[in-house]
């Protein structure tokens, strides 16, 4: 699935679950957060500079060296454009986490 196509996707999503918290409040101020949430939730894994960060965690300080460039041009043939790095996953995992935590608390306390 493209790029494209996946942000479509979570576009449609993202609007079917802010028509559930329009229903389920009544309220245009939780529908709007529930949108400025989504869009940053969206954004943050669909817009990154994939080839930067497809690095060790430990490299990310660092700019991309001409041999990581060309790492990263010859792996655009593989499908997976993801690969799994254990610090990667906790430091999204949180961010996430938190986010979906606290948009869900502020959303369901009316």
């Amino acid at each position: 699935m493209g790029n494209e196509a996946a942000l479509r996707l979570s576009m449609v999503g993202l609007a079917l679950v802010m028509v559930v918290v329009w229903l389920w409040t009544q309220s245009l101020k939780k529908t709007v957060v529930t949108y400025a949430v989504g869009i940053s939730l969206i954004g943050g894994i669909l817009l990154p500079d994939w080839d930067f960060f497809d690095r060790s965690f430990s490299r990310w300080g660092y700019p991309v060296t001409a041999e990581e460039r060309a790492a990263a041009l010859a792996r655009k043939s593989h499908p997976s454009r993801f690969r799994v790095y254990p610090m990667r996953m906790v430091l999204y995992g949180t961010v996430y986490g938190y986010a979906v935590y606290s948009w869900w608390m502020y959303v369901s306390n009316y």
